[in-house]
């Protein structure tokens, strides 16, 4: 019998591929650390470059989410025909520079192109990554390994509020500081520096330690050979499976939509309606995004994998649709409640289930697609996830403030009104995406089984190793 190539024999104990999680996870930390602290420094940023709350979002989120989404397309392409830890470890190095470049922001079109960078950069980190945990595991551990990779955007949000709230604290008697070469730099601009140089470390250590994995599941043309696939490939194999991917796409885009709002916006609500300073509002929501988000993302991991022990086909769909029903109420109510121990009781609670679609969306995506196409197809979902999420969810909050209600204080009610919105979509969505995805699951295992049947016999004279080394192309 050929060798099985969507497995590991029994009893491997995966020490190594956990590690490379463990690596691609602490990329996504300081990724994410990167990206996040400008939130807690919303204040110091627009008063020193003289913002507006819309200015400020398109600084977090369109100018970040454009190019992120846009250059992820040719980033993803690359990921699934060359060596996808170079490629990763080089974004890590660009995005590092690109937020320390952040601190030398002298207006808004300064940090503007900075944070258009920091996109570029990081665009290489999950669509690289999705690709290789899929070589790595099987099926059944897919969820958890993706999990965990996961936690990594909540370890990076919340120590990026707890860095910034403690040099916020650190700093606070000191308005300006000399560097060699810069020049005078305020705190917040220091804090870009201190935050963002420390990556090369990690690319340094991701480019040395991590190999790239045999590309398992590999489409094969009439002749026995892996086939090369474009992004038009990729575009048809979305189209026909047009329904679900609707569903996939738009659905978790809207979830994130959700989470992105929680994430940039929280900080600001709590300083203007509670009074928090930034130092007490960092730590209290490093807090909240490294318990709540952690465990949100492993206990979304651990649904999936456990429906799909249970005989669920869906189960990736089905864990996002519970999340974002569970979401629903929290992600509304914690701005309209008056005391500020409900609210953050409602926030933790609207945290917890808004970090279900980070592990399952994902194993959705790579249990589906072919191997040559995965990177590339979690690219175009990122291109429209954070378009829609970050891009323009950010943004809509910040327009309601400023055109709809004319006062900073009533950032709370913008953002109740867009998690509604967006949560009613996400869980609508996954909820009919289920039956598609079972479809397209049951399609695509009918494919393979002809192309199977379909595929050049091994002659009668072949050794057994022969047969062996057939079966496994």
């Amino acid at each position: 019998m050929a060798a099985s190539t969507s497995s590991k024999p029994a009893g491997k104990s995966y020490t190594y591929e956990w590690y490379v999680v463990v690596i691609c996870m602490l990329a996504y930390v300081f990724s994410f650390v990167d990206r996040q602290v400008l939130a807690l420094m919303i204040e110091p940023i627009k008063k020193d470059l003289h913002l507006t709350d819309t200015q400020f979002s398109l600084l977090h989120g369109f100018a970040f989410s454009l190019f992120y989404a846009v250059m992820g397309m040719p980033l993803a392409y690359l990921a699934d025909r060359f060596a996808r830890p170079r490629i990763i470890a080089t974004g890590i190095a660009l995005w590092s520079f690109a937020t320390a470049a952040c601190g030398l922001s002298q207006s808004f079109i300064h940090m503007f192109f900075a944070r258009m960078s920091v996109g570029v950069g990081e665009a290489a980190l999950s669509p690289g990554t999705y690709s290789m945990l899929s070589d790595y595991f099987p099926k059944d551990k897919l969820g958890r390994a993706a999990g965990v990779y996961s936690l990594g955007s909540f370890i990076g949000g919340g120590i990026a509020f707890l860095i910034g709230g403690y040099v916020i604290a650190l700093l606070k008697q000191m308005t300006t500081f000399s560097l060699p070469l810069v020049g005078d730099v305020r705190s917040w601009q220091l804090t870009f520096f201190i935050v963002g140089l420390p990556g090369f470390l990690v690319a340094l250590l991701f480019i040395l330690t991590v190999r790239d994995p045999q590309r398992k599941g590999l489409e094969q043309d009439v002749s026995g050979k892996a086939k090369r696939v474009s992004m038009a490939d990729s575009l048809r194999f979305i189209g026909s499976h047009g329904k679900t991917f609707f569903c996939h796409y738009l659905g978790f885009s809207f979830y994130a939509m959700t989470l992105f709002c929680l994430m940039s916006w929280t900080p600001a609500f709590y300083i203007r309606r509670f009074g928090l300073t930034p130092v007490e509002a960092g730590y209290t929501l490093g807090t909240i995004l490294l318990v709540a988000n952690t465990a949100g993302v492993f206990c979304g991991g651990w649904l999936n994998d456990w429906l799909l022990k249970k005989g669920r086909a869906d189960g990736p769909m089905l864990a996002g649709f519970i999340g974002a029903a569970g979401l629903l109420v929290p992600a509304v109510a914690f701005t309209q409640v008056g005391t500020v121990g409900l609210s953050l009781t409602l926030l933790v609670v609207a945290m917890f289930f808004a970090s279900f679609p980070m592990p399952t969306s994902t194993a959705a995506m790579q249990t589906l697609a072919p191997n040559q196409m995965r990177a590339q197809i979690s690219a175009v979902f990122l291109l429209i996830s954070n378009l829609i999420a970050l891009g323009i969810g950010t943004t809509l909050v910040a327009l309601l403030t400023d055109k709809v209600f004319g006062s900073p204080t009533a950032v709370g009610n913008s953002m109740s009104i867009v998690n509604c919105v967006a949560t009613v979509l996400a869980a609508g969505l996954l909820w009919l995406g289920c039956k598609q995805y079972r479809l397209s699951l049951a399609r695509e295992e009918g494919r393979k089984s002809m192309s199977s049947v379909q595929a050049p016999q091994v002659p009668v004279a072949a050794t057994v190793p022969e047969q062996l080394e057939t079966g496994r192309a």
